[in-house]
């Protein structure tokens, strides 16, 4: 753990934020292969999702929202080298903070903003370092995705607060996608995709073995389906489902990757 070093820019963990989390993380079993695991942090116990048995393969966790008037809703947290530094550059582009840094015992040092759009996220600098990049496998988050009302506007502010450089792609009928990347790697996506009745938001992506098999398993155990799956060329196979508490996640087959 201590030979670990920070990778900023990289989605390093996903929140669930839920006031039935009991629900979800059933849902979560079946669908995904999740496991839970309870971990201390000061005071209280936050449940940890396992993509595999053991602790080391924690990808993400539960918690209670912080308004009883926000849905279910899954959140991004981005790996930075100084968070109280990147939430005053938020403020200073246009975003906003929601929740002020502030030090969580053993993980590390994080907050809450909003782009200028209203798309939240967490920032984050891992009191052990990051996760080394490794190939994408199945039950693992391996992107995370911005659907945004205003792209240019938003690029703009992931560039001058993360260092977010990005690569637009025309995919046709789908219109153009942003990749964002540092460092060399991309870490993301921005899009002006947004399914009616949503704001601007992050939306995190789930690796699978099969795509239509988890979506049925999904519909099964009470999830609505907004994007059956359907291929993107040369990407990959996806879909998106709503699960039982109303969080949106993307999941993914994706292709394997060229050099």
């Amino acid at each position: 753990m201590s030979d670990r070093k920070l990778l900023p820019g990289k989605f390093a963990w996903f929140e669930l934020a839920s006031r039935d989390a009991k629900t979800a993380q059933a849902f979560y079993g079946e669908v995904l292969g999740w496991k839970v695991a309870p971990f201390p942090i000061g005071a209280f116990t936050y449940e940890m999702i396992l993509a595999g048995d053991t602790v080391d393969t924690m990808i993400g966790g539960y918690a209670a929202p912080k308004s009883d008037r926000r849905p279910s809703h899954w959140i991004s947290y981005v790996s930075v080298e100084d968070v109280d530094a990147t939430a005053k550059a938020a403020i200073a582009n246009g975003g906003q903070v929601i929740e002020s840094p502030y030090d969580a015992p053993g993980v590390g040092r994080m907050a809450r903003i909003t782009d200028p759009q209203g798309a939240d996220l967490c920032l984050l600098k891992s009191a052990t370092g990051d996760k080394p990049d490794e190939l994408t496998s199945p039950g693992r988050f391996f992107w995370s995705e911005l659907h945004t009302s205003d792209p240019t506007n938003a690029l703009s502010f992931y560039e001058k607060v993360f260092g977010f450089s990005h690569r637009s792609m025309d995919m046709g009928p789908g219109g153009t996608y942003h990749v964002l990347s540092k460092g060399g790697v991309d870490r993301g996506g921005v899009t002006s995709h947004l399914q009616a009745g949503l704001g601007p938001h992050w939306l995190p992506y789930v690796a699978v073995d099969d795509v239509d098999a988890t979506i049925a398993r999904a519909r099964k155990m009470g999830a609505t389906i907004p994007m059956a799956p359907e291929e993107i060329p040369g990407i990959g196979r996806f879909g998106v489902l709503v699960d039982p508490t109303g969080a949106v996640l993307a999941i993914m087959k994706p292709l394997p990757r060229q050099q």
